[in-house]
């Protein structure tokens, strides 16, 4: 690959290769490294979006016995083993 950079950033990457004793694409390579890895975190903005929606969320999930969630369950499963809403069930031919 070939990249053409401004004279700055040439300089700034001659400069710490210089400083770090390492090969210029060895300081590109680590920088794209970690700016890659900062890419990938939420930004402050977006993580207190989330943190604000799960605040509101967890006080709206209904606390009920393991027992009453437990029956619950294997009724979905029930009404999905025999066919769902009560329809009758379709061959898959």
């Amino acid at each position: 690959m070939t990249f053409t950079l401004d004279g700055d950033t040439a300089d700034r990457i001659d400069r710490t290769a210089a400083s770090l004793g390492m090969p210029k694409s060895a300081v590109v390579r680590e920088a794209v490294t970690e700016y890659a890895a900062r890419a990938d975190r939420l930004s402050e903005t977006e993580r207190r979006h989330l943190l604000s929606t799960f605040d509101a969320l967890v006080p709206r999930i209904p606390v009920r016995a393991a027992r009453e969630v437990d029956r619950e369950i294997a009724a979905i499963r029930n009404a999905r083993h025999i066919g769902g809403r009560g329809g009758s069930k379709r061959s898959s031919k």
